[in-house]
């Protein structure tokens, strides 16, 4: 082989070589950009996420507010309730009460 020859084989590797080593540094640089650009979009993404948990939270809050407020309210009512069946057997004794009253009253009231 000629020196000349040489030369240009080792210039034509070294070129074929640059080209190669190029076309993969474009193809990573392409790839860390996207990786990049990806990272933001993911990063926008979890604050939204945080936003909106943050906000369900509190509207599970309120929920749950609104659900111990409506127990306690039936809790009242049953409350009441008890109270009121209470008074209507009270009622209903009295009643019952008076009834016998009058008729020993009445049965007397023949007797004289």
């Amino acid at each position: 082989m000629r020196p000349d020859d040489e030369q240009q084989a080792r210039l034509a590797l070294n070129a074929s070589l640059s080209a190669v080593g190029h076309s993969i540094d474009a193809e990573l640089r392409s790839r860390a950009i996207n990786l990049h650009s990806n990272s933001r979009a993911l990063s926008a993404q979890e604050a939204s996420l945080a936003a909106q948990t943050a906000a369900l939270a509190k509207q599970n809050a309120q929920w749950q507010k609104l659900a111990d407020s409506g127990t306690s309210k039936l809790k009242e009512m049953g409350d009441i309730e008890n109270w009121a069946e209470m008074i209507e057997r009270d009622l209903a004794q009295v009643e019952e009460t008076m009834r016998l009253v009058d008729e020993r009253g009445q049965e007397g009231q023949r007797r004289d």
